[in-house]
């Protein structure tokens, strides 16, 4: 169901389980498929997918071409940049310290994924934190700091255990990308793309 106030592309694909709420934006070419409730004040930019049981909202920014796998609840905080893949069951936390009996909606967290970066099937991501572009989040790791970009973590906490390019390849010692030819330079813990 769609309500009264939603701006919805005429291009967008709503599955008729899903619910819209108003205020929120839907752009072109998106598909919110089985189940998915995206609440009010939730921008989803163009060519985005949201997967079955998705849950979007309030106040949550997606991207254009980000891929939300089945299962995910993007809350409150939550910012995907473009071309964000979250995960099956991949899960963003709101609250550093919840309890059951304490509000705690004052202290959300916010929490950046930026660009082209890559979040593996039930990971976890702590809120508070930023995931640099291109950084890929292994299957499981528990994300509790921000990552650098291009940065491979894995692990529980994760940490750095290598590099990738743009296009999701590890990098070995020449921080060269097999599949591209695509350069990079790293300075401390940083990398940066050098040559296309």
């Amino acid at each position: 169901m769609i309500e009264t106030g939603a701006e919805v592309h005429k291009d967008a694909f709503v599955h008729e389980s899903a619910w819209v709420d108003a205020p929120s934006t839907i752009g072109a070419d998106v598909k919110i498929w089985h189940f998915v409730h995206v609440l009010g004040h939730t921008t989803i930019g163009a060519g985005s997918s949201l997967g079955q049981n998705v849950m979007a909202g309030p106040h949550v920014s997606i991207g254009t071409g980000c891929k939300i796998q089945n299962n995910v609840a993007l809350y409150k905080g939550v910012t995907l940049e473009d071309d964000v893949f979250c995960g099956p069951s991949c899960v963003f936390t709101n609250v550093l310290t919840p309890r059951a009996h304490v509000q705690r909606k004052d202290e959300f967290g916010e929490t950046l994924v930026k660009q082209g970066a890559t979040i593996g099937a039930n990971a976890t991501i702590v809120c508070g934190n930023t995931l640099g572009a291109y950084c890929m989040i292994a299957a499981g790791a528990v994300v509790t700091k921000d990552v650098p970009d291009h940065a491979l973590m894995a692990g529980i906490p994760a940490r750095r255990i290598g590099w990738v390019s743009r296009s999701g390849e590890r990098l070995g010692d020449d921080l060269t990308c097999p599949r591209t030819g695509e350069t990079y330079t790293q300075s401390g813990d940083n990398l940066t793309l050098t040559s296309e």
